[in-house]
């Protein structure tokens, strides 16, 4: 639904900006000469009630009330596509920019800066030549804001889409590595380049290991999850009695703790996988069973490091190749909840 309006708003954005640049500059143009020729105005705000077609105010309002129902339903709907969105407006932007800048521009200023119009501008005072030049040869408003926000948006989709990328904990799945509302950095280079919303791999760089705490859309589910890697491509991946092994060998576990210390519900247990040391949470009171699986090629076996409060592959499944995000290397920040104060007490690099 949301990201049906992101589209329905972004060609609405196109088809009016290119019938206000084709058909409103027309009228205007004839509108100017004809004043001109006439010299019906002696002031500024004359000439520009005079030749200004009003539709072209009314209908730059129609798209501002477009990009607000999308960003209403956005927030009422909590449903979208940030990455989609950030392309669709990137290369909305683009488009509109560019042809008015490399197509309309030219033959705009050329318009004013020749024949009668050009004389008739300069019996105007000073300041009111430049602002009369602006508006008949400047862009549309549509344009203007098009041209003013692509280099960021840009910027923004080139970053966040190959190089790294912010995340929030939602849950307390990956405690006690991650806690719910740490803020996160995802390198989105170590796993290969991908094009944007599709997530093909365009450019190999390297492959998950294990041990690396991952961003991955799990099969059949939008949203995105964060947990270790536990199985690559062809291991087999054993969950025994609490106990994991991997390729028939048992991972090293240490108990550090029990927590509470009277009536302890949670063991804090330092795991090592490969060369990759972290802590892991084991809840007493829960059991999920035994797990055996074998990973497929071109997938990979996730698991949270709560392991007793993770939805991760043994419920869902192994996480095919493609749908991989990247690496979660970074805390940059905790913030709860609005009614706390962001903390950066966990900055850090995420093991």
């Amino acid at each position: 639904m949301v990201n049906l309006i992101l589209i329905s708003v972004a060609a609405l954005s196109l088809v009016v900006w290119l019938v206000q640049e084709v058909k409103g500059r027309r009228q205007m143009q004839q509108a100017l000469q004809w004043c001109s020729e006439k010299r019906t105005a002696t002031d500024a705000a004359t000439l520009r009630q005079q030749a200004l077609p009003g539709w072209i105010e009314w209908t730059y309002r129609l798209v501002l009330l477009g990009w607000f129902v999308w960003i209403a339903s956005v927030v009422l709907i909590k449903d979208g596509d940030f990455a989609l969105a950030l392309v669709v407006l990137t290369i909305i932007a683009g488009i509109i920019g560019g042809l008015d800048r490399f197509v309309f521009e030219k033959a705009r200023q050329a318009y004013v800066s020749a024949g009668n119009v050009a004389v008739y501008i300069t019996y105007f005072i000073k300041k009111d030549q430049d602002s009369l030049k602006n508006e008949f040869a400047g862009p549309l408003p549509i344009a203007e804001n098009a041209r003013s926000f692509f280099p960021v948006l840009l910027v923004v989709l080139v970053l966040r889409s190959f190089v790294i990328e912010p995340f929030q904990i939602p849950s307390a799945s990956m405690v006690p590595s991650l806690e719910v509302g740490d803020y996160i950095l995802v390198n989105k280079f170590n796993y290969g380049l991908r094009l944007p919303v599709l997530g093909t791999k365009i450019f190999e760089v390297g492959e998950p290991k294990r041990g690396d705490v991952m961003v991955f859309f799990p099969p059949n589910d939008k949203r995105y999850f964060i947990k270790r890697v536990i199985g690559l491509p062809g291991d087999e991946i054993r969950y025994i009695n609490k106990q994991l092994y991997i390729n028939d060998e048992l991972v090293q576990q240490t108990v550090l703790a029990e927590v509470p210390p009277l009536q302890p519900i949670t063991q804090v247990i330092k795991e090592q996988l490969d060369n990759v040391d972290h802590l892991v949470h084991h809840d007493k009171r829960i059991y999920r069973g035994d797990f055996v699986t074998t990973v497929k090629p071109g997938h990979y076996f996730m698991m949270g490091d709560n392991r007793d409060n993770s939805s991760d592959s043994r419920v869902w499944g192994q996480v095919p190749e493609q749908n991989i995000v990247g690496q979660a290397f970074a805390i940059w920040m905790h913030w709860q909840s609005f009614n706390d104060l962001p903390s950066f007490s966990r900055v850090g690099r995420i093991r």
